[in-house]
């Protein structure tokens, strides 16, 4: 099956500097670019004249204006463009089937408006079944990367920052797109694993001769780290990697040192809570105050 790299567009800088990041990313990554613009004719309860055919025609415009910007910044890039009739969470997620990374704005004035709760964004991130990649526009948060007109951000690799949770197993898929992406950009990864002393009640002989015979505490989530990461080395032999484990919480740990990445790779487990699908709360902090972009990644408990 071909993929491609999707982003959405509504207009707004925010989508605008997301269209851009997927270009280049999908130009690291030898793959097509397809940018949706979502557009639903629903006519409002109010004694006005509603055109639907004029109201459809901005939404090409819309999505003209997008593929005009993208092309122009990168000649050469396999780009197609599509206004699709349904809601934005819809229209994204029809997509997945043939996506490798869905990529939106972090806020926009349209269709893709931010990660706030109840968000078109938070929505996407919460139910697709591929990563999703947040992008903000230059003056909408502490973030710069990725921004539309910012060409200087990207004349080096830099780092890619990835938060690594449980077993190896459970970390593999977003282990997997980090390295996959630093692979892609010739940039190096500092893997990250936050950890906390367990309450009481879940010491027992057996965990406590395991931290024990790793000599510690530390020294355990440390080897847990190192275990991890041990296939993804193999596999990508050329990626410099630096490991931090660190006690604390896993939000708190990977945004300190946030500051200097162009990327932080984050899982969000797939499973549906009692009040419907959630992107956990390491991925909602890392969503509302990284500095740079974010790529939540879905991933099922082994």
């Amino acid at each position: 099956m071909s993929r491609e790299i999707v982003a959405g567009v509504d207009g707004s800088p925010e989508s605008l500097a997301a269209a851009d990041w997927a270009a280049r990313e999908a130009a690291h990554r030898g793959l097509p670019l397809r940018l949706v613009h979502a557009w639903r004719w629903e006519p409002l309860a109010l004694p006005l004249d509603q055109d639907p055919t004029a109201q459809q025609q901005v939404a090409r415009e819309v999505l003209r204006e997008a593929e005009n910007a993208v092309a122009g910044r990168h000649p050469g890039l396999p780009l197609s463009a599509q206004v699709i009739g349904d809601t934005p969470v819809a229209a994204l997620l029809g997509t997945v089937d043939e996506a490798e990374l869905l990529v939106i704005g972090s806020r926009g004035q349209g269709a893709l408006a931010g990660f706030l709760l109840g968000s078109y964004g938070q929505q996407i991130i919460a139910a697709s079944p591929v990563p999703v990649v947040a992008v903000r526009s230059r003056g909408t948060g502490p973030a710069t990367d990725g921004a539309a007109g910012d060409e200087a951000v990207e004349e080096t690799p830099g780092e890619i920052l990835v938060g690594q949770d449980g077993s190896p197993e459970d970390s593999a898929p977003v282990l997997k797109v980090a390295f996959e992406t630093a692979a892609a950009r010739g940039a190096s990864i500092q893997a990250v694993r936050a950890w906390s002393l367990p309450p009481l009640i879940a010491y027992s002989p057996s965990s406590l001769a395991l931290a024990d015979e790793a000599g510690g505490l530390v020294p355990f989530e440390e080897k847990a780290l190192g275990e991890a990461l041990a296939p993804w080395r193999e596999r990508f032999p050329d990626v410099p990697v630096t490991e931090h484990v660190e006690l604390g919480s896993a939000g708190q740990v990977l945004l300190s040192r946030s500051g200097a990445a162009r990327l932080l790779v984050v899982g969000r487990r797939a499973r549906r809570g009692a009040l419907g699908q959630r992107i956990g709360s390491v991925a909602h902090a890392a969503l509302h105050l990284a500095p740079c972009p974010v790529v939540v990644v879905p991933h099922q408990e082994a």
